[in-house]
């Protein structure tokens, strides 16, 4: 339950000052500025703002595929210099390999780690059980819906056991139903694991059905504009009076910097 879950506000990322600027043919091209984020233990944090707005870039110097020109990126105290197990990542693409089933993409980082096989397949059962696709474990993604590759690519990524997850857009290419299917089955995964969670959205119904706090971020190159903590009871109505209105305070904030 929700009241059970307790947020420490000790944070897990910290990132101060953090600028990014690619160097392309026609010249510098900065796609985050001067941001400022910190995620705590145990929090859904949900990075919300318009497309193209450098939201990706930010996921992926926090993963560590990317180094910030500028500033300063912790995790758990130390500089980010690269990728590492202890910080998951779930894309918009799955990316799952069709060649192997879901047991074994689910499997993969821990044979890659070196873990024993019968220990690995436990592990990765546990988690193919959390996202509700027991019985599934010998099919091959093609033979899987959208949903429930994303659910693989979800397993696969809390099997290697991270203190962080990383979500970007990882509902964006599913139909309306399905995204809402998720989005009930992520907060369920999130509240039984514990984890904490940046998520990446333009959506903002899901950025306020998930979240504990949204920064809305400008357009590109990103800042954060403003921050929300959002104190709605779990699970929440979508047609509440106070979700409408969240709704349309935030979206009002995001029309402002375009």
């Amino acid at each position: 339950m929700e009241q059970e879950r307790k947020i420490n506000h000790n944070n897990i990322v910290e990132c101060k000052n953090v600028s990014k600027t690619f160097i392309t043919p026609e010249g510098e091209h900065p796609v985050v500025q001067n941001l400022d984020l910190e995620a705590r233990e145990n929090e859904f944090l949900v990075l919300f703002g318009p497309g193209q707005c450098g939201k990706t870039t930010i996921i992926n110097m926090i993963a560590g595929f990317e180094k910030a020109t500028a500033g300063s990126m912790k995790f758990m105290g130390k500089e980010i210099t690269k990728p590492d197990s202890s910080r998951g990542v779930v894309f918009q693409s799955t990316a799952l390999f069709p060649w192997m089933t879901t047991m074994g993409n689910v499997e993969y980082g821990l044979k890659m780690a070196g873990v024993p096989k019968a220990e690995r397949q436990k592990r990765a059962q546990k988690y193919i059980d959390l996202v509700g696709l027991s019985g599934f474990e010998k099919s091959f993604p093609v033979q899987l819906s959208g949903g429930m590759r994303q659910r693989v690519g979800i397993a696969r990524a809390y099997c290697n056991e991270p203190k962080l997850m990383l979500m970007d857009e990882p509902f964006g290419a599913l139909d309306a139903q399905t995204r809402y299917l998720m989005q009930e089955e992520l907060q369920r995964i999130w509240e039984a694991e514990k984890r904490t969670v940046i998520f990446v959205t333009n959506n903002i119904e899901e950025a306020l059905y998930l979240a504990d706090r949204i920064l809305v971020l400008t357009n590109c190159p990103a800042t954060v504009k403003r921050e929300y903590k959002i104190d709605l009871p779990r699970p929440r109505n979508l047609v509440s009076p106070e979700f409408l209105a969240l709704r349309k305070e935030i979206t009002s904030i995001l029309d402002s910097t375009l």
